[in-house]
């Protein structure tokens, strides 16, 4: 009895369709006020030194950058109106198409007055908008610092133990009020999952409206730690209560979203998951000073070309700017006041 000989087809295998590329957005923060100059010679202190940074940033793919401004003689965090304008005016000179972000986090011992002055005094495109109450620490990092540049980084970092980074209602009423009058968008600042409840209280206050964009910050001390698992726990959050709001209105309703990783490997990891969650990045010394694994990254800039090399490895477009202020929906680089 023969046996049947088996066959194959010859049909070639047909090739998968081309998926359309998505647009990340990459910002980069350059400077903060929580990093300290003895941490890394690295840290851009004066006008010039961080929009310097900005111009770098950009060259490596960021669309974005994110500011700070230091007192240039000490380097403290500062909220100085004239600092705030030779910086602000500087980077937009050496990079006149990018997005800027200011802060309204500010510093240790700001008032929130001080915090959100740069608001209507400049009214960028972008600002941050810390939206919970929490405990905001730094104080573990001084026992690692043997040498200190200056006199106030070793007290600031050890009072941090004590500290309570201050967000009432009250606060986040006037400074949502300044940003919708000044055309400011804001990048909410989520810690955990209080601050995605508060942005669904001022949703129902009208204080915010969508789209929204929301940028998670993961591994402060006294936040939520810098993990996949709390990300994708945000972020489902996050659906589900946009979900909710669509129900509500009658209409699908948008966001964008954003995530920091706070420290080495961590602003790696979270920006790869992020990606690949549908979500954009944010890389910086504010958040990172490691390029490696005790390695020290020798400006913003290796820590954005590190990111956007993620990025094209997953087969994912970086955003331009002109691609950012679609995205956001900004106001556009012709309506700042600087």
């Amino acid at each position: 009895m023969s046996a049947r000989k088996a066959t194959t087809s010859a049909k070639p295998a047909e090739a998968a369709p081309k998926r359309p590329p998505r647009k990340v957005i990459i910002t980069c923060a350059l400077t903060g006020s929580a990093t300290v100059p003895s941490q890394t010679p690295y840290l851009p202190i004066t006008p010039d030194q961080i929009s310097d940074e900005a111009k770098a940033a950009y060259k490596a793919g960021a669309s974005v950058v994110h500011v700070h401004v230091r007192d240039p003689k000490t380097g403290l965090p500062s909220a100085d109106l004239k600092v705030w304008k030779e910086t602000l005016t500087k980077i937009k000179q050496k990079c006149d198409d990018l997005v800027v972000c200011t802060t309204t986090g500010g510093g240790m011992g700001m008032t929130p007055e001080q915090r959100i002055a740069v608001v209507p005094e400049f009214e960028p495109e972008m600002c941050s908008f810390d939206i919970e109450s929490m405990n905001f620490s730094v104080f573990p990092l001084a026992e690692r610092i043997k040498e200190w540049k200056t006199t106030w980084e070793k007290p600031m970092m050890e009072s941090s133990k004590d500290m309570v980074f201050r967000n009432t209602f009250k606060d986040l009423d006037v400074f949502a009020k300044a940003m919708r009058e000044h055309k400011v968008k804001p990048e909410l600042e989520l810690y955990g999952t209080n601050g995605l409840w508060n942005t669904a209280a001022m949703l129902r206050f009208g204080w915010v409206e969508f789209p929204l964009h929301i940028q998670y910050v993961l591994g402060v001390l006294g936040g939520t730690a810098a993990t996949v698992y709390e990300l994708v726990h945000l972020q489902t959050e996050t659906d589900r209560i946009a979900r909710q709001a669509s129900l509500m209105l009658g209409h699908n309703v948008e966001y964008t979203w954003s995530v920091i990783g706070i420290g080495y490997p961590g602003e790696f990891y979270l920006g790869a998951a992020a990606m690949a969650m549908g979500g954009h990045v944010r890389v910086g010394l504010e958040d990172n000073i490691y390029i490696r694994h005790r390695e020290l990254a020798k400006g913003n800039g290796e820590l954005v070309e590190k990111i956007v090399k993620i990025a094209h490895d997953l087969d994912f477009d970086i955003a331009t700017p002109k691609d950012v202020r679609e995205i956001l929906k900004l106001k556009g680089i012709d309506k700042v006041k600087f």
